[in-house]
């Protein structure tokens, strides 16, 4: 039996030989199919937690940067009150002076002014905001990441301190430098509408469109200077000069610095500006519009599409209204002029983007 058996080996050696050898590939072949689909399977959940945990800090940074433009605003209103002063005015109006309409002329300039200036300053510290904490956002991913492996830390808390501290320059110079730009425009403006003059809520939108096309356009053209400029100062020259003295954190800042200047004078960033300026400036017109509506029993058509063009107002009582709203825009609760910019899509998406950017290692090999 034995032997017939051995006889029957030999003869179909060859097919159990390949026989053999297919079902050690196959048992092989299903072992190393094993093997990279766990390791397949450990990648795909290491990149998922990664990219869990990094979503969730992005959530936290722009949760951060909500909070930290809300506590700004209120010494932004302080600031911009300070400089354009219109309640010194209106007291002096309560004690019926010989050069009352002086007085007039001179309120409704500032009125405007200051209005102005709020809602540009305001725009621009919700997206430069966004800009500055989602590049220091990012390296601090980055370092919480990767510097568990011993490398120098991007953003180490002195060197995070002394680059935001840079916000101080549009709640200070460049702020006073936005209110001597506006000033003379609203002047310009705003000076050729007599006070006994009505204007329709449309007539006033056209007023403040001037004015912006005046500054945005004008300026950039005569001066070359976007709006991106007012927001941080320009202390190149001073660090060329200070280069020698410069220390390891200086570098650091400087570096940070540059890289926001970069973002401030990309499209996108003139695009996302852009479009909070717009948001600003018809959330205003929504504000006013409150006090263009027909009152009750008033036969005008309420219900027509441009009922509120019906609806005129003297300029010199359109100023008191025009004069309180610095303290919607610049309200440290959350009002809607503030939450449409907190909201807004294109804020969102530049943000992430930025966040984006920084977050990736790629970003800190350059």
């Amino acid at each position: 039996m034995f032997s017939s058996v051995w006889d029957f080996i030999k003869r179909h050696r060859r097919k159990f030989i390949f026989a053999g050898a297919a079902v050690g590939g196959v048992y092989f072949l299903g072992k190393y199919a094993q093997k990279k689909l766990r390791e397949l399977q450990e990648r795909e959940a290491t990149e998922y937690i990664a990219q869990a945990r990094r979503q969730f800090h992005f959530e936290s940074n722009q949760r951060t940067c909500n909070m930290t433009v809300l506590s700004m605003l209120p010494p932004l209103r302080e600031a911009i009150v300070t400089q354009l002063n219109s309640e010194n005015l209106t007291v002096l109006l309560k004690t019926k002076p010989a050069n009352k309409l002086e007085i007039w002329e001179d309120l409704k300039i500032i009125s405007f002014t200051r209005t102005i200036v709020a809602v540009y300053s305001t725009c621009m510290l919700v997206v430069l905001l966004r800009v500055q904490l989602n590049i220091i956002g990012g390296y601090l991913y980055l370092d919480n990441s990767i510097g568990k492996n011993g490398a120098c830390p991007v953003a180490p808390p002195n060197v995070q301190q002394q680059y935001l501290s840079s916000i101080q320059h549009l709640l200070g110079d460049g702020r006073m430098d936005i209110s001597v730009l506006f000033s003379p425009v609203c002047q310009l403006v705003i000076l050729l509408v007599s006070l006994k003059q009505s204007l329709s809520l449309l007539e006033l939108e056209q007023q403040l469109g001037w004015i912006r096309a005046e500054v945005e356009v004008g300026s950039e053209a005569v001066s070359g200077r976007s709006l991106s400029w007012f927001m941080l100062a320009d202390d190149e020259n001073a660090l060329v000069d200070q280069a020698c003295g410069l220390t390891e954190n200086d570098v650091m800042t400087i570096r940070l610095l540059n890289e926001t200047r970069d973002m401030l004078d990309s499209p996108d960033f003139t695009t996302v500006l852009n479009a909070c300026l717009n948001r600003g400036f018809s959330r205003l017109l929504d504000n006013l519009a409150e006090f263009f509506r027909p009152p009750p029993g008033d036969s005008a058509p309420t219900s027509a599409p441009d009922s509120l063009s019906v609806v005129s107002l003297p300029l010199a009582k359109i100023i008191p209204i025009i004069n309180g709203q610095i303290n919607t825009i610049c309200s440290e609760t959350p009002s809607h002029f503030v939450q449409d910019l907190l909201l807004n899509d294109q804020v969102k998406e530049f943000a992430a983007n930025v966040y984006e950017t920084f977050s990736a290692p790629q970003e800190l090999q350059k």
